[in-house]
């Protein structure tokens, strides 16, 4: 294994739901002001795209990859993993070359004309806020190992198809 990379899996990540999407885009909003107290989406780490023709909206951020080419192209080392499975970015090292930017095959890492920095997520040190807040569900952050409860399963299905009223 590449030295850097992480060993074991990430115990959670973040797991996004389309069909549950609403596009209220208060993920971007509680990103941006969890990491710069400002209610900025262009600050954000996450960013919805609308399918118009497929009438879906889809929540996109770092997807914390295995073998995170980012953190394998970055000359400095500023890109390393954190004890949440996340690629995180030191500030203090990193040269702004991009090279991460551009090596992101998903285009998840972003530059920041106001503060000239690179940035992306960093899952929030363990404590996403786009999934804490996701009013619809769209963005969960779960243990993908977890076996998910049966029962709880289907209750939500019921829920989707007919209503909150009819489980009432």
């Amino acid at each position: 294994m590449t030295p850097g990379f992480r060993e074991t899996s990430m115990s959670k990540q973040l797991m996004v739901k389309p069909e549950k999407c609403v596009s209220c885009r208060t993920c971007e909003l509680m990103c941006s002001f969890g990491h710069t107290d400002s209610f900025n989406p262009r600050l954000s780490a996450v960013s919805v795209i609308n399918y118009e023709e497929a009438l879906v909206s889809v929540p996109l951020m770092c997807m914390q990859c295995e073998e995170a080419c980012c953190l394998k192209v970055c000359p400095v080392g500023a890109i390393s993993m954190d004890g949440h499975g996340a690629a995180v970015m030191n500030p203090d090292k990193c040269i702004v070359c991009k090279m991460c930017v551009s090596a992101c095959p998903l285009g998840n890492i972003h530059f920041s004309p106001v503060t000239k920095k690179v940035f992306k997520c960093d899952l929030c040190g363990g404590d996403p806020k786009c999934a804490k807040f996701c009013p619809s569900g769209a963005i969960l952050y779960v243990d993908p190992y977890e076996k998910p409860d049966r029962k709880k399963v289907l209750a939500e299905r019921f829920k989707d198809v007919f209503g909150e009223e009819a489980l009432s």
